[in-house]
């Protein structure tokens, strides 16, 4: 990147991403040494933060699999997007429902830069890539509703995004905005770490990324409950992320024995 190219485009390779710290656990190319440099700093501190990335974007598949196939949502709000992985959000759901409508939104500059391969949806469908902060949800609504249609049911997926922002940062209340725009019907789809699993172990996590600059912050049971306040829990709730109906899984291989520190839920708007 050069000096020329707008704000947005421009990568800031001198201090890791979460992004693209989590691209490295999945295995991705798209990171640089500092990001590795913290992958393997966690990794050595937390040696399942590999196999929690993995779990974390097989809960992903599976809730929207389910999403598709047994609620009949044929609607998709992807916040916090990520770095693109196989399959993505839109290639599941259009597999199944060729004429899904899928919206990814970010913020990560290297994201937008690799938006072209999230736009690869069927000629039925609908899939655009946002380039948004979700500390704004009010923006967010506004342009998802140009694509979308918010008088019908929408599933909103935030995926290992809410441990990135704070409580005092509004956290919750931009999950009930965004919740609040939808129509009855609607999902919300959430994974966030916890530490009621391996407290040491994420305690020393979030300081390691505290040293990078990267705020990360670890909910209990009850805390994440409080994101699907109003909402009804589809069974079996709030759970690890590993076990959120592993049965809907798709060719998915033995990856360990155990919870990994993130908790997944799916809650249904009445």
């Amino acid at each position: 990147m050069t000096g020329t190219e707008p704000a947005a485009l421009r990568i800031d390779t001198t201090r890791p991403h979460p992004a693209r710290v989590y691209d490295w656990f999945l295995g991705g190319k798209d990171n640089y040494p500092v990001d590795e440099q913290l992958g393997r700093q966690i990794a050595s501190m937390q040696g399942d933060a590999p196999r929690a990335a993995r779990a974390n974007r097989r809960f992903m598949q599976r809730a929207t699999r389910r999403l598709v196939e047994q609620s009949g949502i044929r609607q998709f709000l992807d916040i916090g997007t990520g770095i693109p992985t196989e399959p993505n959000l839109h290639q599941i759901a259009q597999r199944v429902a060729p004429d899904a409508r899928v919206v990814y939104v970010d913020n990560d500059p290297i994201v937008l830069a690799h938006a072209g391969a999230l736009l690869r949806g069927t000629p039925q469908g609908v899939t655009e890539y946002l380039q948004a902060d979700a500390r704004n949800p009010a923006t967010i609504l506004e342009q998802a509703g140009r694509i979308l249609d918010f008088s019908r049911p929408i599933a909103l997926s935030l995926i290992a995004l809410l441990h990135f922002v704070a409580d005092e940062d509004g956290a919750y209340d931009l999950v009930g905005t965004l919740v609040d725009a939808l129509a009855p019907g609607s999902c919300l789809v959430l994974s966030a770490m916890t530490a009621d699993f391996e407290p040491e172990n994420v305690r020393r996590g979030i300081e390691a990324y505290a040293a990078g600059g990267v705020t990360l912050v670890a909910r209990t049971h009850t805390e994440m409950g409080g994101f699907f306040k109003g909402l009804d829990l589809v069974e079996p709730g709030i759970v690890s992320v590993v076990d959120w109906h592993p049965e809907l899984g798709v060719d998915e291989t033995p990856d360990g024995e155990g919870p990994v520190s993130l908790y997944g839920g799916v809650g249904v708007k009445g």
